[in-house]
């Protein structure tokens, strides 16, 4: 395979490992309140510019195909809303007997509770010509999930911290 081949086959990664080293010859550039003004254009313009694009490159009957996929979108959900935070939450309680700081761990553990970001699943997906209508679905579905899953998950998982506990002198009331 010729190096021209290699590129177009590779584009992905190599302007992820391009966008990578000029963030770190020029940070100021994409800093908050930078000239690429992040805080607006990634969390707008960025996310709807991936769905636009994957919505462009998707026939209806393959996303309508893909909604039909109970079993699939059920063990998807499960592992990242479900098996991923429990797996975390055990990983955490032998980390916790380290002296890794408590703080940290209960950042982990938040992040774990979280649905993965839209973004990536879907841009992943497609890098390796998996199942882009699925993943559209699975990341749309399981950032919905998420308003509900997540508070209840960190409820489980995270108790809060002792000084936003209630104090001992009003328990008795």
């Amino acid at each position: 395979m010729g190096l021209q081949a290699r590129v177009r086959k590779e584009w992905f990664i190599i302007g992820i490992v391009l966008v990578i080293l000029s963030a770190k010859v020029h940070p100021s550039f994409g800093v908050k309140g930078g000239p690429l003004k992040p805080e607006f254009t990634i969390t707008y313009f960025a996310v709807a510019l991936i769905f636009f694009n994957s919505g462009l490159s998707l026939k209806t009957e393959e996303l309508t195909g893909a909604l039909l996929h109970v079993r699939l979108h059920l063990l998807v959900q499960t592992f990242t809303l479900v098996f991923f935070p429990l797996c975390v939450w055990l990983l955490l309680r032998l980390l916790s007997l380290t002296a890794i700081d408590q703080w940290l761990l209960k950042g982990l553990q938040t992040v774990s509770c979280m649905p993965p970001p839209v973004s990536s699943a879907v841009i992943l997906t497609k890098a390796v010509g998996g199942n882009e209508a699925a993943a559209i679905f699975n990341s749309a579905f399981g950032s919905f999930l998420g308003i509900v899953v997540t508070p209840v998950l960190l409820l489980l998982f995270a108790p809060p911290p002792p000084f936003l506990s209630r104090p001992s002198s009003l328990s008795s009331l």
